[in-house]
């Protein structure tokens, strides 16, 4: 219990606790995800949009202990779709791995020729090796990666693609699809079925 206490601590002397009804403050004393949870219960329907964002120029870990540039590994030629995770979450990030784990089982064979990117906003706990277990966990196959790095890289990217909140508990869901380098990111605002992915991916592909 001494982590939720240190949380509840940290509220009070902030003045942030004494404005949290009585039900939260006591969920939040108890859960240091509690707001995810309740942030989860209040998410609408996913949302579609489009935006240009440019790779930052960065250097990133991928799960395998390989550092790697961002725009190097992406900018090949292929389809890409990537999201924000951490693996200590225990709401949202598992919901979104388990719709990539989907994602790839719906892509069958296609899924080679795919880019698939989750990033951690979490450098400092996810070393390569605990990303390269989570990445088991949810049998990700040899198109999906998991990248890590400094803390500076990772809010590098965050920022990039308009995602960064400051706290890793405030992040939300987000997924962003691509067709090729130089076009347009469809951002994905909410948790998005894998055949919902997937039918973007596609649309993506053919008009490319």
């Amino acid at each position: 219990m001494r982590a939720p206490r240190k949380i509840a601590a940290a509220l009070a002397a902030a003045g942030l606790l004494a404005s949290l009804p009585a039900q939260a403050r006591a969920e939040e004393a108890a859960d240091p995800h509690a707001h995810h949870h309740q942030m989860m219960m209040s998410m609408k329907r996913a949302t579609r949009s489009t935006a240009d964002y440019a790779l930052p120029a960065i250097d990133l870990v991928r799960d395998d202990g390989k550092t790697v540039s961002l725009p190097a590994e992406l900018d090949d030629g292929k389809p890409v779709v990537l999201n924000f995770i951490f693996t200590t979450c225990t709401t949202i990030c598992p919901m979104m791995t388990q719709v990539f784990a989907r994602l790839q089982e719906r892509l069958g064979p296609e899924r080679d020729r795919v880019h698939m990117v989750s990033i951690s906003i979490d450098p400092e706990q996810d070393t390569p090796a605990r990303l390269a277990a989570y990445a088991r966990k949810f049998h990700a196959g040899p198109q999906w990666r998991y990248y890590t790095g400094s803390t500076e890289a990772s809010v590098a990217a965050q920022r990039a693609f308009d995602v960064y909140r400051g706290d890793k508990m405030d992040h939300t869901p987000v997924t962003f699809l691509r067709a090729a380098p130089g076009r347009r990111w469809v951002r994905i605002d909410g948790f998005a079925s894998a055949d919902e992915l997937a039918e973007a991916l596609h649309e993506l592909v053919a008009a490319r």
